[in-house]
């Protein structure tokens, strides 16, 4: 007899076997995934790969010269550009009559008395200590000043004896600079000059190597289909009628403790539970702590540092330096003080510029002002046309026909009998358990119905 597993027997596609803890080899010695993939899709043979149908990019030759002229200069067509009108503002004619002065601020708002805000601050009491202040800070108090030596340096004197001659002594930049002859160095840098090549301009491009000319075929009008409406049934079952069974059961009961209501005329009891734990008790004021007297040490104080009584001073001769000696040519001439700035560039006397005043290039007015500005010379008042509104009316549509209340749904709906899934029950209807496999897949045996004898 076949036996049928649990997802075989299912119908609606949302029952499947609870895989569980399974085991890696069998017996046999055959390993089986607890996967679905490889059971609905199995391995083929070995199949080739399907072949490239791209074209192979062979050279061709050139077919002819490349002619100079680009889209730009086929296409483009020049035209005249014409200078636009400039708009001349009419002349402003003043309105006659008074201005109305008066602001929506001044129709709407109504002006009334303001009284002052009553301060809600308290009136601060400042407490007057009658008694006398102690003015001697802690630092006077404790602080003892003594009379302290002036220490002696401990760094050697030494003599500085200035030149005799004017710019004597020569700077570090003579003693240690070697003049040197400079080299210009080589340019790396290519020659700028564009090279012209002697050789003619093949028109050989890719798009004209390439490119294959082909006719378009025509394209075929489609047929619009005409709805037709399905012959079978609506089905109206759900996922949750197919799948949710209640169970009758009991309600369950509130394990919530009954609370007792209080009512307003029981009196309060004064103890509560705090009250009866901590009962107060005294405690001590603290100890206020006693500051000893300063006592100021006996006899001078030693103002000898370590530095001061370790330090032996020594006569150091002086180290000779071991630079080169310059090869500066010293001269015995007296300085000059000519300088190439001097010489190239002597002083001249300078005079204050004076200001540079533009001149005026529209005249003052000479006569009196009339008043009138550019605003109200130009402007040209206009009579407001209110637009007209395209909103249609608000008012409701009334009709005597009766409303056809016929829907595609009624007139084709029709009702199905619900078919329940055999798997959705704990044990399928016309199918006996019968193993287990190593998988987690549940097994069935359908029940044959028995055959009476003649």
């Amino acid at each position: 007899m076949r036996s049928w597993c649990l997802c075989q027997i299912c119908t609606c596609g949302r029952h499947h076997c609870p895989h569980g803890t399974t085991r890696i080899y069998e017996n046999s010695g055959v390993f089986y995934p607890t996967t679905e993939y490889m059971e609905k899709y199995p391995k083929y043979g070995s199949v080739l790969p399907p072949q490239s149908l791209k074209p192979k990019q062979e050279f061709q030759a050139c077919r002819g010269k490349m002619e100079g002229i680009s889209t730009f200069k086929s296409d483009y067509r020049p035209y005249e550009i014409v200078k636009q009108p400039r708009h001349i503002p009419e002349e402003y004619k003043p309105k006659q009559g008074k201005i109305d002065l008066g602001t929506t601020y001044k129709q709407d708002f109504n002006s009334y008395k303001m009284q002052p805000v009553a301060i809600v601050r308290p009136v601060e009491r400042r407490q007057v200590k009658k008694e006398k202040l102690d003015t001697v800070p802690t630092y006077k108090d404790d602080y003892r000043s003594w009379e302290i030596q002036k220490s002696e340096l401990c760094k050697p004197e030494q003599a500085y004896h200035p030149p005799t001659v004017k710019f004597g002594n020569s700077t570090t930049f003579q003693d240690d600079y070697v003049p040197q002859e400079v080299k210009p160095r080589q340019s790396c840098k290519p020659c700028s000059v564009v090279k012209c090549s002697a050789v003619p301009f093949s028109g050989a491009t890719s798009h004209r190597l390439d490119y294959v000319p082909r006719q378009l075929e025509v394209r075929v009008a489609r047929p619009k289909e005409v709805y037709k409406p399905t012959n079978q049934p609506f089905e109206d079952l759900t996922t949750h009628r197919n799948d949710f069974q209640g169970l009758a059961g009991k309600t369950a009961k509130l394990c919530r403790p009954a609370y007792p209501r209080v009512t307003q005329r029981a009196q309060f009891e004064g103890s509560t539970e705090f009250r009866e734990s901590f009962q107060p008790w005294e405690i001590a004021p603290p100890e206020v702590k006693k500051v000893p007297e300063y006592v100021p040490p006996a006899g001078s104080m030693q103002l000898d540092s370590t530095s001061h009584l370790d330090y032996v001073p020594y006569q150091i001769n002086r180290v000779a330096p071991i630079k080169p000696v310059s090869q500066s040519r010293k001269s015995n001439f007296p300085f000059q003080g000519k300088s190439t700035m001097k010489e190239d560039f002597p002083a001249w006397e300078s005079c204050r510029q004076g200001l540079i005043k533009q001149q005026q290039q529209i005249p003052n007015p000479s006569g009196n002002f009339d008043g009138l500005s550019t605003f109200r010379s130009h402007y040209v008042p206009h009579e407001l046309v209110p637009t007209e509104s395209c909103k249609p009316l608000n008012a409701a549509l009334k009709s005597s026909v009766p409303f056809d209340d016929v829907t595609m749904y009624s007139t084709e709906y029709t009702l199905k009998k619900p078919e329940i899934c055999p798997a959705s029950y704990p044990s399928p209807p016309g199918y006996i358990f019968e193993n287990i496999n190593s998988q987690g897949h549940k097994f069935f045996r359908k029940i044959t119905p028995a055959v009476k004898a003649f």
